[in-house]
């Protein structure tokens, strides 16, 4: 990776343990600004566990710690003075199964900014004009103009998903975190989602954890791969499937790992 790129996210020496299980061991990684960035490795390796620090979801879980930093756009997201909520506008997520709130699509784009420090009460021209930008951006406008007032859980599986990444945009996200996010669709929806995410990089930095080795060779700039809880590898995707610099990368992506 050359120098000259700027990184959206950087972390060192990151460490984290549930109760007495270390499931993160000194992390230092950067993240390349608006690429797509692929994490990969066995189940159990600390994936998700790493995309969660970065919006500090793990926090909610209880009988978590971290030590070391994760400076995003700048700034260590550990510092006393951060906002949870400030924090999660800038670094957005979508699970592994699609969670439109039930209610109306409508609704549920504008949701955010409701509960997000927008205290100033928009007209609803306003709104509507969020909601088009936010459906036209996932390509769901033309699709759904005329059902806004339908309940978005009615939705097809993957315009449930394109709904949840475009119930981020409204607040103007850096970062956009994805856990699976095609874990739940078929062979159309994850094209379709997949499709999404190479229009909005360059736009957001996406990081995206995956189990298939197609997509992440399909999708991302750079692939990284962690196996217990490290980073094995980290670098150009094309280089890392190619040519991989670390034996453990090349029995993983040969399918010799479980």
């Amino acid at each position: 990776m050359s120098a000259d790129k700027r990184h959206s996210i950087e972390t060192r020496q990151l460490n984290l343990w549930y109760g007495d299980f270390q499931a993160l061991i000194n992390v230092s990684v950067k993240i390349v600004d608006g690429l797509i960035t692929g994490l990969i490795g066995p189940s159990g390796c600390g994936k998700t566990t790493l995309l969660r620090c970065f919006n500090r979801v793990n926090e909610r879980y209880g009988n978590v710690t971290t030590t070391g930093e994760v400076e995003i756009l700048g700034k260590n997201i550990y510092d006393a003075d951060v906002s949870l909520p400030e924090l999660r506008k800038n670094v957005g997520m979508v699970f592994q199964r699609p969670n439109p709130l039930p209610i109306s699509i409508y609704e549920n784009i504008i949701f955010g900014l409701r509960v997000h420090s927008e205290r100033r009460m928009r007209k609803k021209s306003e709104t509507d004009d969020i909601v088009e930008a936010a459906l036209r951006e996932v390509f769901l406008w033309d699709d759904l103009k005329d059902q806004l007032k339908v309940r978005a859980t009615t939705l097809q599986l993957e315009q449930q998903q394109k709904l949840c990444i475009a119930r981020l945009l409204p607040l103007k996200p850096r970062v956009i975190l994805m856990d699976e996010p095609c874990s739940a669709l078929d062979a159309k929806g994850t094209r379709a989602v997949e499709e999404l995410m190479l229009e909005l990089a360059g736009h957001y930095t996406i990081l995206i954890v995956t189990h298939n080795m197609a997509q992440a060779r399909r999708i991302s700039d750079e692939c990284i791969f962690m196996l217990l809880g490290e980073i094995v590898e980290h670098s150009r995707t094309e280089d890392l499937f190619l040519m991989p610099q670390n034996e453990k990368t090349e029995d993983y992506i040969e399918g010799r790992y479980g």
